[in-house]
């Protein structure tokens, strides 16, 4: 006996990052429970692990998800997410003006966007011959909960420098060892350190403001939510 299937809706969306279209469908059971099997784990790791597999499967495996970066891949999942399960979220949030109560707060996931900061670069000039070129933080960079939090900022920072660059010389990713890029790191002052972390500090996040009313006060609260967590 051959049993009916089911017809599952596609839609399209364009990647932040790279403004390339891309058709994707909402969950199906399967994906499901590869999301609560993950949540019941309380795991970062585990996560990780379901956003990559619920993204290759409702993007019909059409996408790189290991070379998107993290903006991207979260973008992508709220998309999915709001066709499977609705475009409004209902979330709870601590109202700034007293810091104790908490207000019932709709936020339609159609208007969450990755926002990108004006003046932003991947191109640091740490001195006058010597720069490097940066890539954005990946699903594979982000897996560091064995280490302290130390490590892994500094993991993310090795793993997202593509290029160094001096002068007319540009050495690539694949040309220098792990020590090579250990001993760099090492070399640079206080300064340099900066210029890296302003890198991460204005990337595209994925961001959304939101206003609303202290029920108990009735002060008018502004709220800005950055992270894919953040709607959840």
């Amino acid at each position: 006996m051959t049993l009916p299937k089911i017809v599952t809706p596609t839609y399209e969306l364009e990647i932040p990052s790279s403004k390339e279209k891309i058709t994707y469908r909402p969950f199906l059971v399967k994906e499901e429970k590869i999301l609560l099997l993950a949540q019941e784990a309380e795991k970062d790791s585990e996560m990780l692990l379901a956003l990559k597999q619920i993204i290759n499967n409702c993007t019909y495996e059409k996408v790189e998800v290991e070379k998107l970066p993290m903006f991207d891949l979260e973008y992508i999942f709220l998309q999915i997410r709001a066709k499977s399960v609705g475009e409004v979220v209902d979330l709870k949030l601590l109202c700034e003006d007293d810091g104790e109560t908490y207000a019932d707060v709709q936020v339609n996931l159609d208007e969450v966007d990755v926002e990108f900061t004006e003046g932003h670069s991947n191109s640091i000039q740490l001195t006058d011959e010597v720069g490097i070129i940066m890539s954005y933080p990946q699903i594979n960079m982000m897996d560091l909960s064995s280490n302290s939090g130390t490590e892994n900022v500094f993991g993310i920072i090795k793993n997202s420098i593509n290029q160094i660059t001096e002068g007319e010389t540009v050495y690539e990713r694949a040309d220098f060892t792990e020590k090579d890029i250990n001993e760099f790191l090492d070399s640079l002052t206080t300064g340099h350190f900066e210029l890296i972390q302003e890198f991460f500090e204005t990337m595209p996040r994925l961001r959304h403001e939101v206003k609303f009313k202290n029920p108990k006060t009735k002060k008018q609260n502004k709220i800005t939510l950055e992270g894919l967590n953040s709607f959840f």
